[in-house]
């Protein structure tokens, strides 16, 4: 077993591409952690729906901001903003999210990030 393991997210294990973002995954010994890049206009229903074959998302996410803001909307009428330090958990019930304003928005994913814009 090897005592350290050093990777950078400047060469990526993976890089999904989709309209208007990526998502970089770096794969670690029992974890893979995600760097999701949007750009403004992005939104998952639109740019990462048919690459997922969901209309929203379904994978869980615990992540945290590292520069921009969007949404999450579980389509309860309540729509909940994230923005640059926050931390957040999102369940893996059906939700949507979007850019928002003109900056891009990165975040980094600890959990979901295997399952993310891909295929059930």
């Amino acid at each position: 077993m090897l005592d350290i393991i050093l990777k950078n997210f400047k060469n990526p294990d993976e890089v999904r591409v989709f309209e208007k973002g990526k998502f970089e995954l770096v794969k670690l010994p029992n974890m893979t952690i995600g760097k999701a890049t949007y750009k403004p206009g992005w939104k998952w229903s639109q740019d990462v729906s048919p690459l997922a074959g969901t209309e929203f998302c379904e994978v869980e996410h615990l992540g945290m901001v590292l520069s921009g803001s969007a949404t999450v909307d579980f389509k309860d009428g309540k729509i909940h903003r994230v923005t640059k330090g926050d931390l957040f958990y999102v369940s893996s019930k059906s939700h949507d999210s979007w850019v928002l304003g003109d900056e891009d928005y990165v975040s980094i994913h600890f959990l979901g990030s295997e399952q993310y814009a891909q295929k059930k």
